[in-house]
């Protein structure tokens, strides 16, 4: 297998401008499903910084009273001990939008703020287009006397309330503000990664690069003002960078990201960078057995057009695709601008795969619907991205977007040991191990299947129809009136979005310009490329 046939070379990245390598090799990379999985293993990282460590960390919320653990310490408790002994704490806290809009502007605030009282620094960073976001949400710990010690924890859990959950989603005691739907505790279904080895560098350089924008923070006076009393606007010079850390495993690391086309344009990405998109329609365009994706949103057409090509292309492939039941936002308005790109994208993978195009939402065992927040996608077991994206314009031209995508050296040795090709001089995809323990870890936890009944999810036509059928099952015990035992696993079909004709047209306006914006240039955006 050619690193390059599923990577992208500098050239295809498409910002000559960054310092970031097209890929690392020698990585090992450990997935890290539930935010409280992630959490312990952070805690004890944390915990293990010592003098002259460095922490860095980016986030697009967090709660400084968040527990890593039942019983503590918080966040910030966590991060404060850490520059109490001596390491070196920087943060990039996106601002957020109002609370009032279940957003998250007093909490990161507070966040920044005990970092700051600990001796850190922490930059609420504005620097984006009007009505984006960062999104990244990653932490970076690096050893000043041990670089093999290195980690960077890379994905889409936040630090912050209700992220704390495990296997039975039984949801986090602290919850963040959800629709009732979802219960006092929401369930919550998320993945993190754990990088060691010489990709670890290159998630300092992403930090890097944000925190020594000369940009200002923010251009509103006022809160420049407050940010300057509170001393929430000094960025003292990062430390000379050490020396990446030494090989740790087999696995080849590529980070991708999103960054805006903003007229005052980035120094490290002055036309934006949008290598999370030109990554997926690469490798989408190579796919022929199966395509299994976890996201928050699935929106936009535009978005969604490599899946449906790829379906179009390839009458044996298989997609299964893992989304919430209901929005994360519940207004008369906000509820349907939040169905309108995924009922769309629906139509359009129905319409290119048929029965071919499978689409599920979870519930835990007590029948409360899970929210998934997970952005996971593995492709014919080869190809593995693990991040902060979703499948949306949003996270592909619009807000600042962090993703780990993992080749393995490793070829699997269980069967089937290859995709069928499309043609007959084809070289037949050969699946990896990550990739595939990837996907059998997360399919074998929506089934309740036990560990020594994963591998008959090899075959990608088994899994598809293991999803079929439990999820079958499921469905109709729920249509019967919950008679009798539950059937085992979680999965249940996801029902096609319904909205009246009135409400589409008043909330369209918002899901354009407000749920799912552009941020291409204005020729891409014409030509419908990225």
């Amino acid at each position: 297998m050619r690193i390059e046939d599923w990577l992208l070379t500098d050239e295809e990245r498409g910002n000559p401008a960054t310092r970031l390598q097209p890929w690392t090799v020698g990585n090992d990379v450990r997935p890290l499903v539930h935010g409280a999985t992630y959490f312990a293993e952070l805690l004890d990282g944390l915990e293990g910084l010592g003098k002259d460590d460095l922490l860095l960390f980016a986030d697009w919320r967090g709660d400084p009273d968040e527990r890593l653990a039942p019983d503590g310490p918080t966040v910030g408790a966590a991060m404060a001990a850490a520059a109490e002994r001596g390491a070196l704490v920087r943060g990039l806290i996106w601002r957020s939008h109002l609370d009032q809009l279940r957003f998250s502007s007093a909490e990161n605030r507070h966040l920044g703020e005990e970092v700051e009282a600990s001796g850190g620094q922490a930059l609420l960073d504005t620097r984006t287009k009007p009505g984006g976001s960062h999104h990244q949400k990653f932490v970076v710990l690096r050893h000043d006397r041990d670089p093999g010690r290195d980690v960077a924890f890379v994905g889409g859990i936040d630090l912050c309330h209700s992220r704390r959950d495990d296997a039975a989603h039984e949801g986090d005691p602290q919850r963040a503000p959800m629709p009732s739907v979802y219960g006092p505790r929401p369930p919550w279904h998320d993945v993190q990664v754990a990088i060691r080895g010489p990709a670890v560098e290159q998630v300092t350089q992403v930090f890097c690069e944000r925190w020594e924008d000369p940009a200002p923070e923010t251009r509103d006076p006022l809160r420049r003002l407050r940010d300057h009393v509170e001393r929430l606007d000094d960025a003292p010079a990062l430390p000379a960078p050490g020396p990446p850390p030494p090989r740790a495993g087999h696995h080849t690391v590529q980070l991708l990201r999103t960054y805006p086309a903003r007229r005052r344009g980035y120094p490290f990405a002055p036309r934006g960078e949008r290598s999370i998109a030109h990554a997926y329609r690469k490798v989408l365009a190579r796919a022929r057995s199966l395509i299994y994706l976890e996201d928050q949103y699935l929106w936009s057409t535009d978005v969604i057009e490599p899946f449906a090509e790829a379906l179009e292309r390839e009458p044996g492939l298989r997609m299964i695709i893992v989304v919430p039941r209901h929005p994360d936002q519940d207004g008369w308005l906000a509820g349907p601008a939040s169905l309108i790109g995924r009922a769309e994208a629906l139509r359009r993978l129905r319409a290119a795969g048929g029965d071919r195009a499978a689409v599920y939402d979870l519930e835990n065992h007590h029948g409360t619907p899970i929210y998934v927040h997970a952005k996971v996608c593995v492709v014919d077991d080869v190809w593995a991205a693990v991040g902060s994206d979703n499948v949306n314009l949003r996270s592909w031209t619009y807000d600042s977007e962090l993703s780990c995508a993992v080749l393995d050296e490793h070829e699997d040795p269980r069967p089937p040991h290859g995709a069928p090709c499309s043609t007959p001089m084809a070289t037949p995809h050969r699946p990896r191990k990550f990739a595939r323990d990837l996907r059998l870890t997360l399919m074998a936890e929506h089934l309740d299947l036990p560990e020594e009944e994963r591998d008959t999810l090899c075959d990608p036509v088994a899994a598809f129809e293991a999803f079929e059928r439990q999820a079958s099952r499921l469905e109709s015990w729920h249509q019967g009136g919950r008679a009798g035992p539950r059937p085992p696993g979680r999965l249940r079909p996801h029902p096609a979005p319904s909205l009246s004709g009135t409400r589409r047209l008043l909330a369209l306006p918002l899901y354009r310009f407000g749920v799912d914006p552009d941020g291409r240039p204005a020729a891409l955006r014409r030509s419908r490329r990225f």
